[in-house]
């Protein structure tokens, strides 16, 4: 194993990679992580993602003692740094490292005596930092947020993402004896959550196929669309999977579609390992041509912003400019599912997104475009739903929503039927 400062020069780069090249992280990992242990994969995924959350926090910090902003790279030295120290961090081991960092190259070297000097002021006065306000959402995000739901909810929403998430999974079977297992919580809709479970793939079930992970929002679409057994149903954007074996386990005859291969072959291990089936297509939804089928499950690419809580890289990574494309195809993705469904067939349609542009907005536009649709309000109402979360459009969730228990991702479902 290499020395753990090592870790950190790989941290440093994923932060450019988010801030200077607006690069996910789920894009960015692979490449970054491949050299490196399991238990150093680990730690710099978490040490990256706790700066990305940060982020906000450590700018505040560090505004006194900046007289000009440094270039990005030297910032992100010493955001890491800031968010180490003031999270409990050895100061003398953190400041070290990051002085290697800036120290090993040419365009940082000069900083060097800056970030010593920087961070050891930010440990004496590190006592500031759980004074600071909970960080904002950019004001890209926010707001159209706040005019669409108001401060109190804004707020709320920026509190539980700067906690983090939980994980959640989806059994397989049974539940209440997965959550009785793994030592975890049976929340109200059916989902496990666990608060300590360390790595994944060593617990227990894993390998046998026995669960996934899944965010307790994200698994209620598929049991809105209720599969029954036999039952054609297409899972038309389908990676990495998580919607096309609940539907599998469900007993329906699931096509799974992805226009992606590579996020394809993930759902073909996720099956494999679970011990599901389910035909493999891929292929561009938009020229896809097979059915018609029973029920569709339409989970449409989105921006989305009801996963920030899980994903902190994407205020940094995003800023919108691209959100007007995303709203024309799920537009064009929900004709395309409508023309592939059975008449008397159901489509389920959702997005892991905040904005009404991408759930009311388009359930208002679609039943303008079409006249032989109706909307199946009753098929939201699933236990541990709230009434009040439903809407005249559809099944409207927040991250906030069961705040006490660590939040849910944000997300828009709704139950179209073609008549």
């Amino acid at each position: 194993m290499s020395d753990p400062k090592d870790v950190r020069y790989v941290v440093v780069d994923l932060l450019d990679d988010v801030t200077i090249e607006k690069r996910l992280l789920s894009e960015a990992l692979p490449k970054r992580l491949a050299k490196l242990s399991g238990e150093e994969r680990a730690r710099a995924q978490r040490l990256v993602m706790q700066t990305l959350r940060d982020m906000d926090r450590c700018d505040r910090m560090l505004g006194p003692f900046l007289r000009q902003r440094p270039v990005l790279r030297v910032l992100n030295i010493l955001r890491l740094g800031v968010s180490e120290i003031c999270n409990g961090g050895a100061a003398h081991g953190v400041v070290n490292a990051c002085v290697e960092i800036a120290k090993a190259q040419a365009e940082t070297e000069h900083a060097r005596g800056l970030v010593n000097a920087v961070l050891r002021k930010i440990d004496r006065d590190r006592s500031k930092w759980d004074t600071l306000p909970i960080p904002r959402l950019p004001k890209w995000l926010r707001k159209p947020l706040l005019a669409d739901y108001g401060k109190d909810a804004v707020a709320a929403m920026e509190a539980v993402q700067f906690a983090g998430a939980p994980v959640d999974l989806t059994a397989k079977t049974d539940a209440g004896a997965l959550a009785k297992a793994l030592k975890g919580i049976l929340l109200p809709t059916g989902s496990v959550r666990l608060a300590d479970h360390g790595q994944i793939t060593n617990l227990p079930g894993y390998e046998a196929g026995d669960w996934w992970v899944q965010d307790v929002a994200a698994a209620l679409p598929a049991k809105v669309l209720a599969a029954k057994a036999g039952e054609a149903v297409l899972d038309m954007c389908a990676a990495p999977g998580g919607k096309t074996m609940q539907l599998a386990a469900m007993g329906a005859k699931v096509t799974a579609l992805d226009v992606s291969a590579g996020r394809m072959k993930r759902v073909e291990e996720n099956l494999t390992r679970t011990k599901l089936s389910a035909e493999l297509v891929t292929s561009d939804a938009l020229e896809y041509e097979g059915g018609p089928f029973d029920a569709i499950l339409l989970d449409a690419p989105c921006t989305a912003t009801g996963t920030i809580r899980r994903h902190p890289d994407l205020p940094y990574a995003k800023d919108g400019s691209e959100f007007p494309g995303l709203f024309e195809l799920q537009e064009h993705l929900i004709d395309r599912a409508l023309g592939l469904l059975k008449p008397g067939g159901r489509l389920v349609y959702c997005t892991c997104s905040l904005l009404i542009d991408e759930g009311e907005e388009q359930v208002r536009d679609a039943m303008g475009r079409h006249a032989d649709l109706s909307l199946d309000l009753d098929a939201l109402r699933l236990p541990g739903v709230d009434p009040d979360w439903i809407g005249p459009e559809g099944l409207r969730l927040f991250p906030h929503y069961m705040a006490d228990q660590g939040g849910m991702d944000g997300f828009f479902i709704t139950c179209f039927r073609r008549k």
